[in-house]
């Protein structure tokens, strides 16, 4: 089944998870990653945001491996699982 961009958000901002993916250099990477809040830092921005006029295939999130933001194509995600007791 493949997700479209907003279901991976709203699964994410819910649960932790392991997004599987194809890297831009062809490696397959599995990120244990979310969007929930209270999980992912505060950010404070420097500069103005520009609103994209459409959607972008890139979707940064929260890792939590490397408790950094990291991104990944939505295109290529092979698989999302939600880390049950996480």
């Amino acid at each position: 089944m493949i997700l479209t961009r907003n279901e991976i958000i709203q699964t994410l901002k819910h649960s932790n998870c392991t997004v599987k993916f194809t890297k831009v250099n062809g490696e397959v990477r599995e990120m244990p990653c979310t969007l929930q809040e209270g999980v992912v830092p505060a950010y404070e921005r420097k500069t103005p945001v520009k609103e994209a006029k459409e959607p972008t295939d890139v979707l940064s999130v929260w890792c939590l491996d490397k408790q950094a933001w990291r991104s990944f194509r939505v295109s290529s995600v092979q698989e999302v699982r939600i880390n049950f007791g996480a």
